[in-house]
Parts: C-alpha cells; sequence; structure tokens
C-alpha cells in the first residue's frame, strides 16, 4: 500500500455528495485500481442514530451498514475511473442483493469496509463488500451503482 492510494475524510467529500450525517466513510486505507478498496467508519456514541436506534443498547441500524458500504463503492469506482464526480451526475444505489447480517455494531467499534469490483459495463457497477468489526463480519452484501443525471 503506498500513500497515493490513501484518501482522508477531505479527500472522500470531493468525491462523495454525503455530508454530515451521512457521511459514512472515515478513511480509505487501501485501494488497487478497478480491483478494491478498503475504508474505516469509527462509531461513536455521538451518531444521531444512536438516540433511537436503540437509546438503552445502542447497534448500528443495518440499513447504515450498507450505506457505509455502498459509500466505499462510490469511492472505489470514482478512483478507479480516475475522475471526480460532475456537478450533472450523481452516482446512487440501485441494487442491493445478498445481504447477511452477522455482528452488531456497537459504539466504540471501528468498522472496516470492503469492496471488491466485480463486474463494471457503462455507467453500472457490481460490487462484493463486506464490513468488519475486529477481522469479524458484521454484514456482507452484493451492491449496485449506477451514474444517473441529476434533474434540474
Amino acid at each position: 500500500m503506498n500513500n497515493e492510494s490513501l484518501m482522508d475524510v477531505m479527500e472522500i467529500r470531493r468525491f462523495l455528495a454525503h455530508r454530515y450525517p451521512f457521511l459514512l466513510v472515515d478513511r480509505v486505507i487501501q485501494f488497487e485500481s478497478g480491483k478494491s478498496l478498503t475504508a474505516i467508519k469509527n462509531v461513536t456514541i455521538n451518531e444521531p442514530f444512536f438516540n433511537g436506534h436503540f437509546p438503552n443498547q445502542p447497534i448500528m441500524p443495518g440499513v447504515l451498514i450498507i450505506e457505509a458500504m455502498a459509500q466505499a463503492t462510490g469511492l472505489l469506482g470514482f478512483r478507479t475511473m480516475g475522475e471526480e464526480p460532475q456537478d450533472e451526475m450523481l452516482y446512487i444505489l440501485v441494487g442491493v442483493d445478498k445481504v447477511k447480517f452477522k455482528k452488531q455494531v456497537v459504539p466504540g467499534d471501528q468498522l472496516e469496509l470492503y469492496a471488491e469490483v466485480l463486474r463494471h459495463k457503462g455507467k453500472m457497477w457490481i460490487f462484493k463488500t463486506e464490513a468488519r468489526v475486529d477481522g469479524k463480519v458484521a454484514a456482507t452484501a452484493e451492491i449496485k451503482c449506477a451514474a444517473v443525471e441529476m434533474n434540474k
């Protein structure tokens, strides 16, 4: 892994349109163009969703784990193409298949987000994704994303 492939949150914000409280990737720690990317999401008790999910037993919602994995796929796709998003284009989630949740994610966990390109044709991308905590799989999914023109 070389330093050129690493991304901090400021660079991530150049590639993802998401902002607080919905930006769910803090750092990219591994990138191989056209193949894979590994990113980190630090889970803290300060996350707004923990106020309601669940106050006495805080657990990161599964849909947000999927969203974090999808954001990692966006970074992998853009970095692979070697370009930043265009103002008139939006990279969106178009499908999620084969989802499995295997471990709860709680405050204090560091969620490792792994994305691997399975197929890419035109504006459509299909990824194998995995979220891990301490090396143990928390969730897996096959995620489909596409670049679409924004409605103006």
